[in-house]
């Protein structure tokens, strides 16, 4: 019981929580394209976050920032890989995809190890080979049913997988990071944003106020559980974070089954199986790992 009092597990859960219940979020703003969604997401998420530190006099990382050329293209490009990412999420939503989305989040843990693999050269136990292994049947079963790959799930586990390997070797905190991702997509999306508005056809020129409030409250959706998964991370062992990982697409694969009735066949239950052992098997080897080193040092 102690555990789950933990505050870093309160936090994690938090966060994680509310990224497993962003479809129902997305599906009140279902008459805005998926396109402008993520402008509006991007746009005040950045005013959200400019008053959020000025509020807490946060601002002296970035003139060092600034003078970092390296850095800047670094997070320009995961800037526009989590807007990749948001995109094909709202799309998702959209188009009734929310339990394929889900599969993206489920397989992109087992992709980040092979992202390390690949890109940081690390080495993998044998265990973790075999999760990888069940892993990539459960995404050739579903292409073989489907008749082609989960385009939507891959495309979601590799703009999020890329994304957090930038942010593994562009270290920022949590605030700060998203404030420069939103700057560097500033120049693009505050005039398409605002072009879209006043030519009258984007949805602020509706008249709908109980959309546009929808729409504002994207920037501090957005800001609020990076905040709250970061306050959980430093508190957190790495292998309890990856378990409570799973709280999301778990959420996500709930409401698209049981709220949205979305189809889930044996078929596709073969498929998410094969997932789910393959996480089983990674986070089993994370834990017992995690325990061994504890017995270790003590």
């Amino acid at each position: 019981m102690r555990g789950f009092m933990n505050p870093g597990f309160l936090y994690a859960a938090l966060a994680f929580g509310l990224w497993g219940i962003f479809p129902l979020y997305f599906r009140e703003v279902a008459s805005v394209s998926p396109l402008e969604v993520v402008l509006h997401r991007s746009v005040w998420s950045l005013l959200f976050l400019t008053v959020l530190l000025t509020a807490l006099r946060r601002w002296a990382w970035l003139p060092a920032l600034l003078k970092q050329p390296r850095q800047l293209a670094l997070f320009t490009l995961s800037a526009w890989l989590l807007a990749c990412n948001w995109f094909v999420y709202v799309y998702a939503v959209h188009e009734s995809a929310v339990v394929e989305a889900s599969l993206g989040y489920f397989i992109n843990p087992l992709l980040n190890v092979v992202l390390g693999v690949v890109v940081l050269h690390e080495r993998l136990r044998p265990v973790q080979w075999l999760a990888v292994a069940l892993a990539a049947a459960g995404v050739l079963w579903l292409t073989w049913l489907l008749g082609h790959p989960p385009w939507i799930a891959l495309l979601l586990a590799g703009s999020f997988g890329f994304y957090g390997l930038i942010r593994k070797i562009a270290p920022l905190g949590a605030l700060e990071g998203l404030m420069v991702e939103n700057l560097a997509l500033a120049p693009v999306v505050v005039p398409w944003l605002l072009w879209w508005s006043l030519s009258g056809g984007g949805a602020l020129s509706r008249g709908d106020w109980t959309l546009n409030l929808w729409l504002l409250l994207a920037g501090p959706l957005t800001a609020l559980p990076l905040l709250a998964f970061a306050a959980g991370a430093r508190r957190l062992k790495l292998a309890t974070l990856g378990l409570v990982q799973y709280l999301g697409p778990s959420l996500q694969l709930a409401l698209g089954v049981w709220v949205f009735h979305e189809p889930f066949d044996r078929g596709r239950l073969v498929g998410f199986a094969l997932t789910w052992a393959a996480l089983a098997v990674y986070s089993g080897d994370a834990l017992v790992r995690s325990r061994g080193d504890v017995v270790s040092q003590s």
